[in-house]
C-alpha cells in the first residue's frame, strides 16, 4: 500500500454503496463523435435493463470482438452526457502504462446482473 492509500482509507460502507454488476455487451460500434477513441456500447445487465455507454478500449478491442462478452460495470452512478450519448454505466478495466484498457470480466459466465463484492 503506498501513502495516499494509507492517508485516505475507504470504509466498507463506502465500498458497498458501488454498485457493480455483470453485464453482456449486446452492440458495440465506433464512437465517432467522441474526443478521444472510443466504442459506443449497450450492455445488458438483466433484471437491471441495458444501459448505454462508451469505453476507450480501442487499442485492444476491436467491436466485433466484444459483442457478446460479459464485463463489470459500475451501474449507480448518475447519467453523464459523452458526446452524443448519456452514459448510463462505467464499464470497468485495468489502465496499463500506455493507457490501454484491460477490460474486467468474470471467469466464467454467470446472469447478467449479478452483483460484484
Amino acid at each position: 500500500m503506498n501513502r495516499r492509500e494509507e492517508s485516505n482509507p475507504l470504509a466498507w460502507d463506502d465500498f458497498m454503496k458501488v454498485e457493480m454488476r455483470v453485464g453482456t455487451i449486446i452492440s458495440a460500434e465506433v464512437f465517432e463523435e467522441a474526443r478521444n477513441p472510443a466504442y459506443k456500447m449497450i450492455i445488458d445487465f438483466g433484471d437491471y435493463g441495458q444501459r448505454k455507454t462508451s469505453a476507450q478500449i480501442t487499442k485492444l478491442y476491436q467491436p466485433h470482438e466484444i459483442i457478446g462478452r460479459q464485463v463489470v460495470a459500475v451501474v449507480n452512478f448518475p447519467p453523464k452526457q459523452i458526446a452524443t450519448i448519456m452514459s448510463e454505466c462505467l464499464v470497468l478495466g485495468g489502465v496499463g502504462d500506455n493507457k490501454e484498457v484491460t477490460l474486467i470480466q468474470p471467469e466464467r459466465k454467470v446472469k447478467n446482473g449479478m452483483r460484484i463484492g
